[in-house]
């Protein structure tokens, strides 16, 4: 057998992941309906999950994707919401949301942005001092 086919010969192990590219908050098997985010609720009440189910949001159940990639330092946890830790003895919590309703989110976001921008442009009052100049790198 030639050296190229040896290479090219499936091996049955795993692809190959180089160290220090580890990704913890990924989300496999992501439904393409959907935008994914970790939500952490830092004082532990619920109040800023309720917050993003208001705004349209859902907990994703545990077990309906595979998150992050392989640890052996992890159980399985309790409950039936998929969370993990975070750091500093915090969880996150896995939530999607509609992409239309997502695109709908960025746009009002980059519409402020925009407005506040365009109040920076705004010649200053008369009788001040001085000139600002602002530009956009677009």
């Amino acid at each position: 057998m030639s050296k190229e086919a040896i290479a090219k010969a499936p091996s049955g192990r795993p692809t190959r992941q180089p160290v220090g590219l580890r990704n913890r908050l990924k989300v496999h098997n992501p439904d393409p309906n959907y935008e994914y985010r970790w939500v952490v609720d830092y004082d532990g009440t619920g109040d800023r999950i309720e917050q993003f189910k208001e705004a349209g949001y859902e907990v994703c159940p545990k077990g309906a994707h595979r998150v992050g990639d392989k640890r052996i330092d992890v159980g399985s946890g309790e409950g039936s919401i998929q969370d993990l830790s975070v750091g500093g003895g915090q969880k996150g919590y896995l939530m999607r949301q509609l992409k239309d309703n997502y695109a709908e989110d960025q746009a009002e976001k980059q519409r402020r942005v925009n407005k506040s921008e365009e109040a920076l442009k705004n010649p200053a009052l008369e009788g001040a001092y001085g000139k600002v100049k602002i530009s956009n790198r677009e």
